[in-house]
């Protein structure tokens, strides 16, 4: 019996205070997911910045993620993607040096190589690492696609390849790729169609407004993984608002706004070219926040 990740894993943000990455709020932010009943938690994905990290902060988010999770129920799942094949290999390497549980690595972005490169660039990182591997695909976000022949070939031939984070918006991509490869571990990587991807077969969810609303997100997936579909399903539809009013700008962008709104952050800081959304924007967070029990929040 194998102990991948299953459930609601949360894509966490990388606070920043004056400049600098603030390891305080980032240890409670985490420890506030495990509180709440997450089941892994996902540092420097897109939504912690990770394309405007350096190396060293990057390890660094990965190390405190692990130190917080340490003895918990509460596993890492932590990502270690780039456009250079050897700088990805060096984060993963790192991340499991220090601990982490699995590995999600996002496809190389600007590039746009082959599917032949992709091929390549994830066996080349797989191979280099033992932990549990997850391919990351979002072609909105990196301009190129895994196509579900390649995740296939991946998953035939890298031992420790054994998911994909699927974030292209199609619940026919899951349905395909389950069809093609029914051990595959898929994971929603867009929380509006959460229920329906769990629905199809997936395994969990990597979510972005499980930073606000971990308590929710966390039954969402438990209750679908045990057959109760029709509870998943009202906790996805009770969600729709807030799913929507967080992408109305780029992520990380409305998620980290509410997550200041509600107290959770001191301060509302980003790394250029990211900058804070529009007061109209803001206030449409605010007003969508207030249907909501925000666990943690007096």
């Amino acid at each position: 019996m194998n102990n991948y990740i299953t459930g609601t894993t949360t894509a966490v943000i990388t606070p920043f205070k004056n400049g600098t990455l603030d390891e305080a709020t980032y240890a409670a932010l985490i420890q506030r997911q495990i509180d709440n009943g997450i089941d892994a938690i996902c540092p420097v994905g897109t939504t912690g910045e990770s394309a405007t990290l350096s190396h060293d902060e990057h390890k660094r988010c990965i190390d405190i993620t692990v130190e917080v999770c340490k003895d918990t129920g509460t596993k890492v799942l932590a990502g270690a993607g780039s456009n250079a094949t050897h700088e990805a290999i060096d984060i993963a390497r790192h991340a499991e040096s220090c601990g982490v549980d699995a590995i999600f690595s996002v496809s190389p972005y600007y590039n746009k190589p082959s599917q032949e490169g992709l091929y390549q660039h994830y066996k080349a990182i797989a191979s280099a690492v033992k932990v549990p591997f997850m391919l990351y695909n979002v072609p909105g976000r990196t301009g190129v696609d895994i196509l579900p022949d390649t995740v296939k070939k991946l998953f035939d031939d890298v031992e420790n390849i054994m998911g994909i984070k699927e974030a292209t918006g199609s619940i026919e991509r899951t349905v395909e790729l389950l069809a093609k490869v029914p051990e595959l571990y898929v994971f929603s990587g867009d929380d509006a169609i959460d229920f329906p991807i769990l629905a199809s077969g997936g395994k969990g969810v990597t979510s972005v407004t499980a930073n606000l609303l971990p308590d929710m997100k966390a039954e969402l997936s438990h209750a679908a993984l045990a057959g109760d579909f029709k509870r998943s399903k009202e906790i996805n539809d009770a969600l729709f608002d807030i799913n929507k009013i967080l992408f109305c700008e780029s992520n990380p962008i409305p998620i980290k706004a509410a997550m200041y709104i509600a107290g959770l952050i001191d301060t509302l800081e980003y790394r250029l070219p990211l900058v804070a959304p529009s007061s109209e924007n803001m206030k449409k967070i605010e007003n969508v926040m207030k249907n909501y029990k925000i666990a943690g929040v007096k």
